[in-house]
Order: structure tokens, then C-alpha cells, then sequence
């Protein structure tokens, strides 16, 4: 992607964010299907219903700047989907699994933490000031949402896996 300006490397960012967010709701009921841990569950059940609205959200930037949205697939966000899907499979204790399932949908948070980071500083720095708002919504969202893995993973998942090594 060769960006001639700010905008375009902003416009680039939206679009690659709104493949992100399509890229998750495809994959985020399979981990819902998969986890065993019933607050793990919880927690991705509701973070199904958030991407949904991260999805609206990236809409409503988009229609206000004027923005397309075709055409663009987030290669990162595949790669990262791809590789939390292959360490999901693979694992035949339920418990690992629940713990391998916190590990890929964090790596996940992480990438859209810093995505729509990005994207809110350079809706400020281009005066999109109702962008940038949009955009911190679901920033504060995202890490939100990998404070409740964490808490979750600490909490009870991780030991629960662990006893399964010992």
C-alpha cells in the first residue's frame, strides 16, 4: 500500500480494520463453540456482540469521510486467526484448550488494540475529531475485553491447565 498522505494512510487503516472486524465475527463462534470454561464462554459471547458493534462503528467513520470499504483483507489479523486456529486444534485436554483459546483471542486484542490506536490518532491529528471518539470507544473496548481474558486466564483457567502437566 503506497499512502501519498496522512488521509491515506488513515483511510487504508479504516479499511483494514473493518477486514479485521469481519475476520473475527467469522471465527469468534467457533472459540465460543470450543471453550469449556462457562465464564470463558461469557466472555467471548460478549465480545461476539461488541465486535458487532466495532463493525458499526468502523460503518459510520467510513460513511462520514466518504470512505470505501471493499476490496481490502487484513493479512495480519488472517495470520493471527490462522495460527490461534491451528493451536486451538490441537489441543486434547479441554482445559489446555480453554487456556490456548484465552492465548489466541489475547494476540487477537493486542492487534486490534494497536490498529485502532493508530487509526484514533490519526483521526485527531486530521481534525476527525467524531472519528477519533468512535475509534477510542472501541480501543477501550478491546482492552477491556483483554482485561477479562486476563482475569479470567489468572483467575482459574491457567491453574486448571497447569494440574494437567503435573
Amino acid at each position: 500500500m503506497h499512502a501519498r498522505n496522512l488521509n491515506e494512510l488513515f483511510t487504508h487503516e479504516i479499511r483494514d480494520l473493518v477486514s479485521a472486524e469481519d475476520q473475527i465475527l467469522a471465527s469468534l463462534p467457533d472459540l465460543v463453540e470450543n471453550a469449556t470454561d462457562p465464564e470463558l464462554k461469557s466472555a467471548l459471547r460478549k465480545h461476539l456482540d461488541e465486535t458487532k458493534r466495532h463493525r458499526s462503528r468502523l460503518q459510520n467513520v467510513a460513511k462520514d469521510l466518504n470512505i470505501e470499504l471493499d476490496g481490502l483483507t487484513c493479512k495480519g489479523m488472517a495470520g493471527i486467526l490462522r495460527e490461534g486456529s491451528d493451536l486451538i486444534g490441537k489441543q486434547n485436554d479441554e482445559t489446555v484448550r480453554d487456556a490456548a483459546i484465552i492465548a489466541s483471542a489475547q494476540r487477537v486484542e493486542h492487534y486490534e488494540m494497536a490498529g485502532y490506536g493508530t487509526a484514533a490518532h490519526f483521526a485527531r491529528s486530521l481534525g476527525h475529531d467524531e472519528a477519533a471518539h468512535q475509534l477510542d470507544e472501541t480501543l477501550d473496548e478491546e482492552k477491556q475485553a483483554d482485561a477479562s481474558l486476563s482475569r479470567i486466564a489468572d483467575n482459574h483457567v491457567n491453574a486448571r491447565a497447569l494440574r494437567q502437566t503435573h
